[in-house]
């Protein structure tokens, strides 16, 4: 993980509802699988209820600090902490490694 712009509103946690705008590819090719940006609105969702990659590069975790509201991130998920074996067909194949860009927009 790695923030572009350090934002400087309230940090998320790890069971925090966040709004954000996101753009995901494949870490080996590239691909892009998902984007919130690409449906032309942020996505709202509790990190309880996401792969535990982007709970931890959103909310924080040991070493790495949480993302603050106007910031942007960038999110390396390795398969372990993302959809594993089982992949999330037909955009994501198993075993993938995701690369994301978040904006954190708002918290609650």
């Amino acid at each position: 993980m790695k923030d572009l712009v350090v934002g400087k509103g309230a940090a998320a946690t790890p069971t925090s509802t966040v709004t954000v705008q996101y753009y995901g590819v494949l870490y080996n090719n590239g691909k892009y699988f998902d984007s919130s940006w690409k449906r032309g609105m942020p996505a709202q969702f509790s990190l309880t209820r996401v792969v535990p990659g982007f709970t931890q590069g959103i909310g924080g975790t040991t070493g790495v600090a949480p993302m603050k509201v106007g910031g942007r991130r960038i999110i390396i998920v390795p398969a372990a902490l993302g959809y594993g074996k089982a992949g999330s067909p037909p955009a994501v194949p198993a075993n993938a490694s995701l690369v994301f860009i978040v904006d954190l927009l708002k918290i609650g």
